[in-house]
C-alpha cells in the first residue's frame, strides 16, 4: 500500500513508522525543511509543500490513500479555516482530479466536536454539538472528508481523536502540581492514535464512516492526578484537599478545585475556560468491534514509561 501523510507531525511520524515498518511506501508531507529532515529521520520519504497550496502538491506521488493530519499550531478558527476546511478541500481536489486517485482518504478530527454533554457518555451515533468557532471548523472539515465530491471516487474516514498523549507530551507537572479542576480526561496514547488510523488502512475497514480514537477508560480528572501522586510517591494522609498539603518528607497531592472555585478565579485564557465547560465520556466500542488492540488500553500502561523516568 502507498501511503501520503500530509501534515505529518507528531502522530503522523509514528503513523509513518508503523507502516514502513509494515512494508507499505510511505510519504510525509511538511512544509518545513527541517519538518522534511525529521521525516527522513523517522524513516520514509518526506516532500516539502503546503498542503493548502495544489501546486505544492503536485510533487506528491501517486497514493493508494491519503492521511489528512495537518495541524494549525494552535492558532484560532481562522487558521483552523484555512488548514483543515480550505487545506482539506485543496487536497481532495488535487488528488481527486489526478489519473490515478487513491481510494481512501482518512482525516484526523477532534472529540472535542461533541462539545459539553455534562460527563455523560458519547460515541459516534451521538449528534456533534461543537461550542466553539475553532470545533465548528474542525465539524465542517468532518463533512468535507465524508461527503467529497462522488466524481473522485474516494471513500473518506473520519478518525476522531481524544486527547493525544505520548512521548514529550506527558505533561505529568500539571497533575502532580495543580491545580486539577473536576471534569474527565478522554485520552489515547500517540501509538494507538497511529496505530488506530495504520490499522483501519491495512484492513480496509470504516469506509465512509467516522470512529472515535479513544482509549478504554475514560477518568476523572481528580482520580488521574490521585492516581499519579501515588505512583510518583507524592502521596500524603489527605484526600482531594482543596489546598496542596504536605507531609513531613516533603511530598504532596495536587490541590483540587470544582469548576465554580476555577472559573470564580477569572485568571483562565479562553481556551481553558472552554475546556473546563465542556465534560464527556467517549466511547471506544466501535474500534474495539473493528478489531483493533491497544498497545496502550488505558492511562496505567500509557504513562508507565513517564512515570519511571520522573521517579528516577
Amino acid at each position: 500500500m502507498q501511503v501520503a501523510i500530509l501534515g505529518c507531525g507528531y502522530v503522523g511520524l509514528e503513523l509513518g513508522r508503523q507502516l514502513a515498518d509494515r512494508g507499505h511506501e510511505v510519504v510525509g508531507v511538511r512544509r518545513s525543511a527541517d519538518g522534511v529532515e525529521e521525516i527522513g529521520n523517522a524513516g520514509f520519504e518526506g516532500v516539502r509543500a503546503d498542503v493548502t497550496d495544489p501546486n505544492d502538491l503536485a510533487a506528491v506521488p501517486d497514493v493508494d490513500a491519503i492521511v489528512f493530519a495537518a495541524s494549525s499550531g494552535g492558532r484560532g478558527a481562522e487558521a483552523a479555516r484555512e488548514v483543515y476546511v480550505e487545506g482539506l478541500e485543496t487536497a481532495i481536489e488535487a488528488f481527486g482530479e489526478r489519473d490515478d486517485p487513491p481510494e481512501r482518504l482518512v482525516y484526523t478530527s477532534s472529540t472535542g466536536v461533541h462539545g459539553d454533554h455534562d460527563g455523560d457518555w458519547v460515541d459516534e451515533e451521538t449528534p456533534i454539538e461543537p461550542t466553539t468557532d475553532k470545533t465548528a471548523v474542525l465539524a465542517e472539515a468532518e463533512r468535507i472528508a465524508l461527503e467529497r465530491p462522488p466524481e473522485y471516487g474516494f471513500d473518506g474516514t473520519v478518525a476522531r481523536y481524544a486527547g493525544l498523549y505520548g512521548p514529550d507530551r506527558y505533561r505529568l507537572e500539571r497533575y502532580l502540581e495543580g491545580p486539577v479542576t473536576e471534569g474527565y480526561l478522554n485520552m489515547v496514547h500517540r501509538d494507538d492514535a497511529a496505530g488506530a488510523v495504520r490499522y483501519l488502512l491495512e484492513e480496509n475497514l470504516a469506509r465512509g464512516e467516522v470512529v472515535q480514537v479513544v482509549d478504554d477508560e475514560p477518568v476523572d480528572k481528580w482520580e488521574f492526578a490521585d492516581w499519579l501522586a501515588d505512583e510518583c510517591h507524592n502521596r500524603t494522609a489527605s484526600d482531594r484537599q482543596p489546598e496542596r498539603s504536605r507531609s513531613g518528607d516533603g511530598t504532596h497531592r495536587p490541590p483540587k478545585r470544582t469548576k465554580a472555585e476555577r472559573l470564580e478565579a477569572d485568571d483562565l485564557s479562553e481556551a481553558a475556560r472552554r475546556r473546563i465547560l465542556t465534560s464527556k465520556r467517549c466511547a471506544n466500542e466501535k474500534l474495539r468491534d473493528l478489531g483493533y488492540e491497544f498497545a496502550y488500553p488505558t492511562f496505567r500502561e500509557g504513562y508507565r514509561d513517564a512515570i519511571e523516568s520522573y521517579c528516577e
